[in-house]
């Protein structure tokens, strides 16, 4: 499943986020970037992906 989001965030921006975060200020904030341009909005989906990644490697690492 995360293979599958990565790619989305890579291809359509903000579906990636949305089904990692929901609606939210990180979905709000990579609409606009996407409408700015879809480098930058690919740039923000995957980064955003791989910080939640870690965040719940983090909390549960087993």
């Amino acid at each position: 499943m995360k293979i599958l989001r990565i790619l989305l965030a890579i291809l359509v921006p903000p579906l990636g986020v949305f089904l990692t975060f929901g609606l939210g200020s990180t979905f709000l904030i990579n609409v606009l970037l996407t409408l700015l341009g879809w480098l930058p909005g690919s740039i923000h989906a995957v980064w955003a992906l791989v910080k939640h990644e870690e965040q719940l490697n983090r909390t549960n690492p087993y």
